[in-house]
């Protein structure tokens, strides 16, 4: 692991515990861990990488030390609804980029974002996809490789679309 891949994945893990995913505390010493190894430097991150199991309760704490020292701490918008637009951002970029398996990322938008946002019409083809990747058959004719391209596509098709909706506004 890169120093690069090892601050991409405290940032990934800073993303998922703002907006509310689990992350375990082994999660939180190992990217430490695979930080310190990369050569990444941080007064905390030995700290955080040295913790044994006994002393696992104190990885939260230790981990938003470290990310704070490295100027990677995140707070999603204050604005509950804001935040949800960011999150369903967050994970249509992890879906696009191959970092979060479609079928996964689908349904988090689906579960846990569009049904919060009263299913908005720009969620629309993602709750699609999920919908068909959670009930998918192998009489369909169609083949769950290509309902997971057709759920890049559409996360890509939603990124752009804020895209182009930021470079208009």
């Amino acid at each position: 692991m890169t120093r690069d891949d090892a601050l991409k994945q405290l940032s990934h893990i800073a993303r998922e515990r703002a907006f509310d995913r689990h992350v375990g505390s082994d999660r939180l010493i190992q990217a430490g861990l695979d930080a310190l190894i990369a050569g990444v430097e941080s007064p905390s991150l030995a700290m955080l990488a040295g913790l044994l199991r006994s002393e696992e309760p104190e990885a939260p704490a230790l981990f938003d030390q470290v990310l704070e020292e490295l100027g990677l701490l995140f707070h999603p918008p204050a604005d509950r609804r804001a935040a949800k637009w960011a999150m369903a951002y967050w994970v249509a970029g992890q879906i696009a980029d191959g970092s979060l398996d479609p079928t996964a990322g689908t349904y988090l938008i689906w579960a846990e974002i569009a049904e919060d946002l009263g299913y908005p019409e720009e969620l629309e083809p993602l709750v699609h996809c999920a919908h068909h990747l959670d009930g998918w058959e192998a009489s369909w004719g169609v083949s769950f490789e290509e309902l997971n391209r057709e759920a890049v596509e559409a996360a890509k098709q939603f990124l752009s679309q804020r895209s182009a909706t930021q470079a208009g506004g």
